[in-house]
């Protein structure tokens, strides 16, 4: 598009001398009809080799002059008056005369366009009365009022419409540029945002010993605590169930795989690994995954739903929602009695949250909540674990309505950190 434009403006400029080189032409084919009211044609040729040198001077040779306003005025003016003294060398040159529509647009500013429109609209329609000769008929006045008003009027009118066409794409324009500038500050922003919570992440990592013994009290919990009161759960309804073989080697073989889930995570966990589920699967495919083999186990309804556009996140943000999920889904069994658990995964540009929500007893959660062996730690472990990678944790809840968690977590991609 910025070609042909190119190209255009190339044309435009050149289109002045081959009007008044074609008006030369006419001038000296026809230079013995009687009927024209002219000067010699020594006198039509030096006045056009004037009006192109005028032109290629301030034009052709110094571009740079269109930005002097006054200058440019001072050209159009002479512009206009050497049209007017090459129709009384010979009306024929009403048809370079024209031309000065196109130089008048880069020429002068507003109001001084109209005026130059007037001054070229009557050097063209005097060439249309066959020239300055009218002036002594009087006679032909009334034609040449009505030559005159239409010719002016319609310079006047058709150059107000590219004035305000060619102000309408400037402001197109300007907007179009401080789009591009606002896009490219704010890409530089959400890059600086990455940039910081990355590093925000490494200093989590880096923080010390006390920082490490969060992470492996959080660890033990999440791994040993669930495995075990899994596992026990289990042999309990084994045990309710001796005089059912089938339930009972169904319950002993939960136990059975739990146990050994829970014995591979914990050494995971020593060493700080990812989670088992996310080594050869995405974040989404491992929620699906632990939100149906618990809801096989606790006959409970449970289902993920993904939004946006899944992407792969650094191993600390992934394993940190996986751990809430695994937690969110232990507390519904011991203490929300649900009939049916949601799970939503949400891709965002910044951000990526996870919601567990739960149909079962809720509880208040202003009311204060002691720390027991039976439990009582799974939303601070969330909430620290969370803190880790500057993420936060939200809980509403109330009896008798179910329960929502809600973690939010930055949506850093992998290898931001390097």
């Amino acid at each position: 598009m910025d070609a042909v434009r190119q190209r255009l403006d190339r044309f435009l400029r050149l289109m002045p001398y081959l009007a008044l080189a074609g008006a030369t032409v006419f001038v000296v084919v026809t230079r013995d009809d009687p009927d024209l009211d002219r000067q010699p044609l020594g006198v039509s040729v030096a006045v056009a080799v004037v009006t192109a040198c005028w032109i290629l001077w301030f034009v052709t040779l110094h571009p740079r002059w269109e930005a002097r306003r006054r200058l440019m005025g001072f050209f159009f003016a002479g512009l206009v008056a050497l049209s007017a003294v090459l129709v009384w060398t010979n009306p024929l040159y009403g048809f370079s005369a024209w031309t000065g529509y196109l130089v008048l647009m880069y020429a002068l500013d507003g109001r001084w366009q109209l005026l130059g429109a007037a001054g070229i609209g009557f050097c063209t329609a005097v060439s249309q009365m066959n020239g300055f000769g009218v002036f002594t008929r009087p006679e032909e006045y009334p034609a040449l009022a009505v030559v005159l008003a239409f010719n002016i009027g319609i310079g006047m009118a058709m150059t107000l419409l590219g004035s305000l066409t060619n102000a309408a794409h400037h402001r197109r324009a300007a907007m179009v540029a401080q789009l591009a500038e606002a896009n490219r500050k704010l890409e530089a922003a959400l890059e600086e945002n990455a940039g910081l919570h990355a590093q925000l992440l490494v200093q989590a990592r880096e923080a010390g010993i006390l920082d490490e013994r969060q992470r492996l009290a959080g660890e033990i919990h999440d791994v040993l605590a669930q495995g075990l009161t899994g596992i026990v759960t289990q042999l309990e309804a084994a045990e309710q169930a001796a005089d059912r073989p089938a339930d009972q080697r169904r319950h002993l073989t939960a136990a059975r795989h739990l146990a050994r889930d829970s014995l591979t995570e914990a050494r995971r966990s020593v060493y700080a690994l990812r989670p088992r589920p996310l080594d050869a699967a995405t974040l989404p495919d491992a929620l699906v995954r632990i939100a149906a083999d618990w809801s096989r186990r606790q006959r409970v309804a449970a289902e993920l739903i993904t939004t946006g556009t899944p992407r792969a996140l650094l191993p600390e943000i992934e394993a940190t929602l996986l751990r809430t999920a695994q937690e969110a889904l232990a507390n519904v069994a011991r203490h929300a009695a649900a009939g049916r658990v949601a799970l939503t995964l949400s891709y965002m540009e910044e951000l990526v949250t996870l919601d567990v929500r739960d149909d079962g007893a809720g509880f208040d959660p202003a009311a204060p909540r002691e720390r027991t062996d039976a439990g009582g730690y799974g939303l601070t472990a969330m909430r620290d674990r969370l803190h880790r990678v500057a993420g936060s944790l939200e809980i509403e809840s109330e009896p008798g309505a179910g329960t929502a968690v809600s973690a939010c977590v930055p949506a850093i991609p992998l290898g931001a950190a390097a």
